[in-house]
């Protein structure tokens, strides 16, 4: 069915009528995503005291799409796609029905299974389109005669989350050949692909960082050779950027220790900085003790003077850890050159 709160009313009314002369109501309820949140809640009571049996179908993710209070009273059953043995038996039974066999040679039968991409409906479909062609058909005529099923792929729902996680895990797991997989499905199934190249650079901040300072200027790079050229050209600086980012050495560093930084400031939000590294552009600021101490680094025998620079109150912390990998390697080792200045400076102020 499909209606609305009024028309829905009226079903449940029947429903209690039945029931009062013992009969129960199963209610069917197709594309039952399309009702609101406030329709939603009118099924609750008459599924909660057995008045309607709800069978509501969807092709939405019903995490997303239904009430929770609604979703926790139902059994969700996942229809998943149909694999080669129930195409055969489809096959089959469509044979039957029409009294004979397809017109169809062995490999044409499996570029038909092949064309359905899953769905049992639009199998039914093509086979009534060449149930009257002229036997026997090849694949190639075959191909010609009937129109391959459009990848399942919706912009703006499941699909397109499922997707770009895809895509997003096999560049983190260094999976070149996968990572152009998913991001060929995307393209083909209608992505938008300026979405793609903002996820990409996120992802070249995210789960490359400083491993490869140059992931993020790849990302930006296919971002503005899309822009200018657009498809179908610009979308191979998409698939470079990919394998460039799917090849290069991962890590969270940044990423964890802006967090980790994130949470310290907001707890200790109201925190003066130390009074060496204020300016002083007054002289009240400067008899306060604004700038005072202040060493320029650069002009420092060794340009580290290893000064604090955390504010008054707070105790030295390290948010930072670089990976022993790409070029973290690099900075991993000067942050342990300037620590070990840095503890000569403790044990030595004087110096």
């Amino acid at each position: 069915m499909s209606t609305g709160a009024a028309d829905l009313r009226k079903v449940f009314l029947a429903a209690e009528q039945r029931r009062k002369m013992g009969q129960g109501t199963l209610l069917f309820v197709d594309e039952i995503h399309r009702f609101n949140r406030a329709q939603q809640d009118l099924f609750l009571p008459y599924v909660e005291n057995g008045t309607i049996v709800l069978v509501g179908a969807t092709t939405e993710n019903p995490s997303f799409e239904l009430n929770g209070a609604l979703l926790s009273r139902c059994q969700v059953f996942v229809l998943k796609r149909l694999d080669e043995e129930a195409f055969a038996a489809l096959i089959k039974r469509a044979e039957d029905l029409l009294g004979g066999p397809l017109p169809l040679d062995e490999e044409a039968r499996e570029l038909l299974i092949a064309m359905a991409d899953g769905d049992g409906r639009y199998l039914l479909n093509m086979i009534e389109q060449v149930q009257g062609l002229p036997r026997p058909v090849e694949r190639a005529a075959l191909a010609a005669a009937v129109h391959k099923r459009a990848p399942l792929y919706d912009k703006s729902q499941e699909g397109h989350y499922n997707l770009i996680s895809a895509l997003h895990k096999a560049m983190r797991g260094s999976d070149p050949d996968a990572a152009l997989y998913w991001l060929s499905r995307m393209l083909i199934g209608g992505e938008d692909p300026l979405f793609i190249a903002r996820r990409i650079t996120r992802f070249a901040n995210e789960d490359i960082g400083l491993a490869d300072p140059h992931a993020v200027q790849q990302a930006l790079a296919a971002w503005d050779v899309y822009e200018r050229l657009g498809s179908p050209e610009g979308e191979l600086a998409l698939a470079q950027a990919v394998v460039y980012l799917a090849t290069a050495p991962k890590s969270i560093g940044v990423y964890s220790a802006f967090n980790k930084a994130w949470k310290a400031a907001r707890s200790t939000g109201s925190l003066m900085p130390p009074a060496h590294i204020l300016n002083a552009p007054t002289r009240l600021m400067k008899d306060l003790g604004y700038g005072k101490g202040y060493q320029y680094d650069p002009d420092t025998e060794k340009g580290f003077s290893g000064a604090n620079y955390f504010p008054e109150g707070m105790e030295r912390e390290t948010f930072y850890q670089p990976a022993d990998l790409g070029y973290e390697r690099t900075i991993g080792k000067r942050l342990e050159y300037w620590e070990r200045l840095r503890a000569e400076a403790r044990d030595n102020p004087q110096r």
